[in-house]
């Protein structure tokens, strides 16, 4: 046996022990993505008046009650259907088109970077304008805190920074959200498992 064949036959043997292990994957994905939907989904409905208001003043939606009644629903119900693993390929459709639809109309005129860099991380990022201007804009108020605040107080925690508010968070909840469309809940940790195993 060449080296070669030794390499690719222990190869596959992990490749078997790992596909014993493949339902982590998108119990991680419905883990990371619940909370942030659900959170979101109860802010909305907690507080239609002004989630509608926002949808229709801001975003200059139609019918901005109904929609924030339905994307309210839709996160909220859908982040805990992908928490218990129950309808995640039913739920992740509805969520998808929330990304979607908060992609497009409240972060597309800011790009695609959540938080300005001062470099590009991304070579599709097309408001390189915003970029330059928020990274001015936080040296300038560094500089303000600094002369009159008391800036080493502020930044024990954390950096000071400026959102950008560009699609990255929406574009890559989306692209989990398709992962686990086709993924599904995964085998042994979600009810959806359990609901279609044989009894006997």
């Amino acid at each position: 046996m060449n080296l070669f064949n030794f390499a690719g036959k222990y190869y596959q043997r992990g490749l078997t022990v790992a596909q014993k292990l493949d339902f982590i994957a998108p119990l991680l994905l419905r883990f990371y993505l619940a909370p942030i939907f659900i959170l979101a989904g109860w802010h909305k409905l907690s507080d239609l008046d002004s989630t509608a208001y926002y949808f229709g003043e801001y975003l200059a939606l139609p019918f901005p009650e109904l929609l924030a009644l339905l994307a309210g629903t839709a996160e909220f119900f859908g982040g805990v259907g992908l928490l218990l693993g129950l309808g995640v390929r039913l739920f992740a459709l509805p969520l998808m088109v929330t990304m979607l639809v908060a992609a497009f109309t409240a972060h597309w005129c800011n790009g695609w970077h959540a938080l300005p860099e001062t470099q590009l991380t991304m070579p599709w990022e097309w408001r390189t304008d915003l970029i330059a201007g928020a990274s001015e804009r936080k040296q300038a108020a560094i500089a303000l805190l600094q002369q009159h605040g008391h800036y080493e107080w502020l930044t024990e925690t954390g950096n000071f920074t400026i959102l950008k508010n560009g699609i990255e968070f929406a574009a890559s909840y989306f692209v989990m959200l398709l992962a686990l469309f086709y993924l599904g809940a995964g085998r042994y940790c979600s009810i959806d498992y359990w609901l279609k195993k044989p009894l006997l």
